[in-house]
């Protein structure tokens, strides 16, 4: 939704765009290298949201709309595509010159063009791009250009030089009013996503895409070579050998046969499974033991309120420097105990005053890592931690790797980042060249470490205030985020009626679940976008997930391919989910699940589910 003040006056957009790989496309090679030959090819969803946005903006205010990207050739036809959707003109920045960019040199490569096509109101780019899901490009190209940058919007209103808009996070929702100039990311849901055919594309006339090589815009360097971080290896995830079993005889003989063997497996353990399938999914690198010291530091970018996530990052930290013999400081954002900061790992705790954003505490930490020199600087994957983590590597010139989810050290004594890449298919290795390399890592993937006797040592600094971006109002984004911890989840496509949710209670109290959902159900409002799980919103890990009423496209599947076993309730016998399942009932679920239940109360009391909660 966007509502404009009746004076605004018209506005020049820019919409940074980027095309991926069609996730239902992606195969890989015995090498387990993405498969490139004829790979169909797409502007990354939440990009058409920007470049929608983007036109509404230019059109309602009688302003401008310039659409940008850096690629090959062939990406011009996504710049035809924002055209023919009603943007004034494109900008392809292309040349062999920027091949090997990483997410810094591609920020640089898009500043400077955004300079020689300047000046800008407002600019707006996708939350973050699928086949990565790194979200840094945004908040870099921000911190090149000395903007402010909100991420995750989700509705907007343009004022006497402002945006007010309400941003969507992972488990907040921000009411924030922002200075213009500035750089927006695009939420999923806020608005019509930007789509023309083929044939509307080839109509848009030639003249309206200009051209930048990099001789254009200046001497660089660009690509590989402005480019801190690199791939070191890349492998292949392999997909868990689900065991797709059915049965045969009536209803209710099929349902006791699918809940008896879940019991021999164990499937009802209230052990989750992401310690499991963390260790078996994540391959180490292949280095020689190594047995150096390095006396500098490590780094943990905190957020405020949010203490499972900083004790994960600082007790990761604290592992990595045991190995290396560094000191791990925390840098926080707001004032906490010594022992607590010392129970979760820190060595030291520099508290930085005065922070009410990402941006300034990036500007804190950018002054520090300067004077300290950390060999690594570890943030969460968050909205917060992902703008304060790109803007100090773009202020520092540092390596950023993007969703980690696992750390290692090679021979040389460097940190190597694992992260999964092309819609979960793939593991990379990165490395960085920097002195510095700068992680953000994925929340909930790292174990919960036991608590310290330690008190750390503490300082004071002071973040410089800036006020372009101001936070007026916060609101839960689910008022019950404990799922996160539960080892069986139950997802609901659109095959359940909200109204029906109700009858899904019994089967929650006796499995001590909670619900998860589709994209299409979050987007209908029927359960919180924060519950949304597949490739645009949650990746889980527990031991069992039910799923009732999805279809199982691919974006859902990634966001599950951790659980160690997956039911599948569907009345479809084509429903893509049954591939992705280990015991398929084919079936109404309002039919099946009194029948589970039933199965349920049946079994002997060695196999129910822990904490019976049934009457």
């Amino acid at each position: 939704m966007t509502v404009l003040a009746a004076k605004e006056r018209s506005l020049r957009i820019a919409v940074l765009i980027k095309q991926v790989p069609r996730i239902e496309e992606l195969s890989l090679t015995p090498e387990g290298r993405l498969q490139r030959t004829g790979l169909a090819v797409e502007i990354n969803p939440y990009c058409r949201r920007a470049i929608s946005k983007g036109v509404e903006l230019a059109q309602q205010t009688g302003g401008h709309c310039t659409v940008l990207t850096l690629g090959p050739e062939s990406a011009e036809l996504a710049l035809r595509e924002a055209i023919a959707w009603g943007a004034d003109a494109g900008v392809l920045i292309s040349d062999p010159a920027f091949a090997g960019s990483d997410t810094l040199a591609t920020a640089k490569a898009l500043a400077a063009a955004l300079r020689e096509e300047g000046p800008f109101d407002l600019l707006l780019a996708g939350l973050n791009s699928v086949d990565a899901d790194t979200g840094q490009v945004g908040p870099q190209v921000a911190e090149l250009l000395q903007l402010p940058f909100a991420a995750g919007v989700r509705t907007l209103t343009l004022t006497d030089g402002c945006v007010d808009a309400w941003l969507e996070h992972d488990i907040v929702r921000l009411h924030v009013r922002i200075d213009m100039p500035c750089l927006l990311s695009t939420a999923e849901r806020l608005c019509e996503p930007a789509k023309k055919s083929a044939e509307e594309c080839a109509r848009v006339p030639s003249h309206k895409i200009k051209h930048y090589t990099a001789k254009d815009l200046g001497p660089g360097p660009w690509g590989q070579a402005a480019s801190p971080t690199r791939v070191a290896q890349v492998r292949p995830v392999p997909a868990p050998a689900r065991k797709r079993r059915y049965f045969d005889g009536t209803d209710a003989a099929q349902v006791r046969q699918a809940v008896e063997l879940l019991a021999s497996w164990e499937a009802f353990s209230r052990t989750a499974s992401r310690e499991m399938t963390t260790e078996q999914r994540m391959p180490k690198f292949d280095r020689p033991k190594f047995d150096r010291l390095d006396p500098r530091a490590i780094g943990v970018i905190l957020e405020p309120r949010r203490e499972r996530l900083n004790r994960e990052l600082c007790g990761e930290a604290a592992r990595l420097a045991e190995q290396i013999g560094a000191t791990t400081v925390a840098l926080a954002p707001e004032t906490l105990p010594a022992e607590t900061f010392g129970g979760w790992g820190a060595d030291q705790a520099v508290i930085v005053e005065g922070v009410t954003v990402a941006e300034e505490l990036a500007g804190a930490v950018s002054k520090w890592a300067r004077q300290a020199a950390p060999w690594a600087i570890l943030a969460p994957g968050t909205p917060w931690g992902r703008e304060a983590a790109a803007r100090a590597a773009a202020a520092l010139a540092a390596g950023l790797t993007g969703d980690a989810v696992e750390l290692d050290i090679d021979a040389d004594g460097r940190l190597v980042a694992w992260k999964p890449a092309l819609g979960g298919r793939l593991l990379a290795a990165i490395a960085a060249s920097s002195a510095t390399h700068m992680v953000t890592m994925r929340p909930g993937i790292l174990p919960l470490p036991p608590l310290r006797r330690s008190v750390a040592a503490l300082s004071r600094a002071w973040a410089k205030r800036t006020d372009r971006l101001r936070l007026l109002a916060a609101e839960s984004a689910d008022v019950d985020a404990a799922w996160r911890s539960k080892s069986v989840l139950i997802g609901v496509g659109q095959g359940v009626d909200p109204a029906n949710y109700h009858r899904l209670e019994e089967l929650k109290a006796w499995l001590g679940a909670e619900l998860v959902a589709t994209r299409k159900v979050t987007d209908k409002g029927w359960l919180p976008r924060a519950r949304q799980i597949g490739l645009t919103g949650n990746v889980i890990a527990p031991r069992l997930y039910i799923a009732i009423g999805v279809s199982g496209r691919p974006y859902h599947s990634i966001g599950i391919q951790n659980a160690a076993f997956i039911v599948a309730i569907n009345q479809d016998p084509r429903a893509p989910i049954f591939d992705e399942a280990d015991i398929g009932l084919r079936g109404d679920w309002e039919t099946v699940l009194p029948l589970v239940m039933s199965a349920l109360k049946n079994l002997s009391p060695s196999d129910r589910p822990p904490l019976d909660q049934s009457p």
